[in-house]
């Protein structure tokens, strides 16, 4: 069986959207009620996995993910470390690998089909959402439904107008890169 290697092109694409995000990952917009800034962290990871797939999507997630958690300061507000992973909002930061993974995979799935990428988008956006809020509150002491209000309900207007962005960007960037 001849094993399938990783073109260069690949490579650098993982990179790219790595550095991607962790130049637009630490920059947030706090919000006074709440522990949970917003973010353009799952903006990025839309658009990665427009881009290189579910599988290589996650790579480039998963690279920024150990980059934070060894401590660069790639994660909101700058920060980074095992303590952001593991405090209150670490939950969203775990969340988001399943948004790669879902999303990625309804995108290379459905082909063509923007309501499907949409659908992708929001199925890996509530399991986000799930898995953040269930962190968010255990962390904070919080009831589920407190957690929601706390880490959710304010971000779905701001995240589904990323879900449109990147619905707009993501297939003309994909033809843009497939060029090269």
């Amino acid at each position: 069986m001849a094993k399938k290697n990783m073109k260069t092109k690949d490579i650098t694409l993982i990179g790219l959207m790595t550095a991607i995000l962790c130049i637009l990952g630490p920059l947030t917009i706090p919000l006074p009620f709440s522990v949970v800034p917003i973010s353009f962290t799952n903006l990025v990871l839309y658009i990665t996995v427009f881009l290189l797939g579910w599988k290589k999507g996650t790579i480039s997630y998963l690279i920024y993910l150990l980059i934070g958690f060894v401590g660069v300061p790639v994660f909101s507000g700058f920060s980074g470390g095992p303590g952001k992973v593991l405090g209150p909002t670490g939950g969203y930061l775990l969340g988001f690998l399943f948004l790669a993974i879902i999303s990625g995979i309804f995108n290379e799935q459905f082909r063509g089909k923007i309501y499907m990428y949409a659908l992708g988008m929001t199925v890996g956006l509530f399991v986000t959402y799930t898995l953040g809020t269930a962190w968010l509150a255990y962390q904070l002491d919080l009831s589920f439904m407190a957690g929601l209000f706390s880490g959710v309900i304010p971000y779905i207007p701001g995240d589904l107008m990323k879900i449109a962005a990147a619905l707009l960007l993501g297939p003309l960037l994909h033809k843009r890169i497939a060029r090269l």
